[in-house]
């Protein structure tokens, strides 16, 4: 795979500041994104620490663009990769420390991690982050959310780098958060979040989790390469039921298809491209608007350089 330029004299990375943390050039991200699909990145960024992150953004070649990406669970790389450098928050940014009725963790903190040491030290009210399959630093971008709890209902601030290099802490209200979505500036990087965890019983957190990882293996497919709910659910609708009922179950675009256990995911049966997967979504936000007059909204982060789908069949598999 040739590498992406941004210079035809000069790579890229020469031209950017000195750090702590570490470059790496020509990265092929499909390998680490959930859905198993995706160009590469022409540089990737890991900080040392949230200071770090701080002075690459202050010092970086204004026309460089920046591109944060977490686990990559509940986003789509496109094929032709991600021009400037990508961001990926790691061992400075995975934090978890717990005070009075409070927990400070970092961004790149698994929200299933916060989840497990919350349990293990006796604290309420984020059992439900168990079911969401992604990282703090994602979450609050997209006010991420499952089984009736978002986290806006338990965020109390939020510590981030402005996208000129300023270190920031701001209260929850600020963010504007709603429905899968915040107010935050698209420059923002999120660095960690101090969430309300009062002391609460063991046994009925431990019950809530073990409820939510039945429920998630009964309805989701989630042994399967997919990147989690792919349409935000329209105010009074379900988005798997407005799927179901345009006829999209099982629908399938070259190696894309949409899931017969739960229609609001799409899967890579092993041989997508990310063109087949974004076609295939697109096809079904067309069906279910022309069979229901509602425009589904995508939550599935849609990032970098296109390509061209498969030319299969898009009719409904057989």
């Amino acid at each position: 795979m040739a590498a992406l330029r941004s210079d035809t004299h000069t790579s890229l990375i020469e031209r950017l500041p000195e750090v702590r943390g570490r470059y790496q050039e020509n990265v092929d991200l499909s390998g680490q994104t959930w859905f198993r699909v995706g160009g590469p990145a022409e540089v990737v960024f890991r900080p040392a620490d949230a200071e770090d992150l701080a002075a690459f953004l202050r010092d970086k070649p204004e026309n460089v663009p920046v591109t944060v990406i977490g686990v990559t669970s509940n986003l789509l790389i496109r094929d032709g990769g991600i021009p400037g450098v990508v961001i990926r928050l790691g061992k400075g940014f995975n934090q978890i420390n717990f005070s009075a009725d409070m927990v400070t963790v970092g961004a790149a903190v698994l929200d299933l991690n916060l989840a497990k040491a919350a349990l293990a030290e006796g604290r309420t009210g984020l059992a439900f982050m168990s079911g969401i399959p992604g990282s703090i630093g994602g979450g609050l971008r997209m006010n991420a959310g499952a089984y009736g709890s978002e986290f806006k209902d338990v965020l109390f601030s939020a510590e981030l780098v402005t996208g000129d290099g300023i270190l920031r802490r701001v209260p929850a209200g600020t963010l504007g958060m709603s429905y899968r979505h915040s107010d935050a500036p698209s420059d923002w990087i999120f660095t960690a979040a101090t969430f309300q965890a009062p002391v609460g019983d063991r046994d009925e957190i431990k019950a809530a989790m073990d409820e939510i990882k039945r429920s998630r293996e009964a309805s989701q497919p989630i042994r399967e390469r997919t990147g989690g709910s792919t349409f935000a659910n329209p105010e009074g609708h379900k988005s798997w039921q407005l799927i179901d009922a345009a006829g999209c179950r099982g629908l399938q675009i070259g190696g894309a298809m949409v899931s017969e256990k739960h229609c609001n995911f799409l899967i890579n049966t092993g041989t997508a491209t990310a063109a087949d997967i974004e076609v295939l979504g697109e096809e079904v936000r067309r069906r279910v608007k022309q069979t229901s007059g509602i425009e589904l909204r995508w939550e599935i982060r849609r990032i970098g350089v296109g390509g061209v789908a498969s030319n299969t069949n898009r009719g409904d598999r057989s």
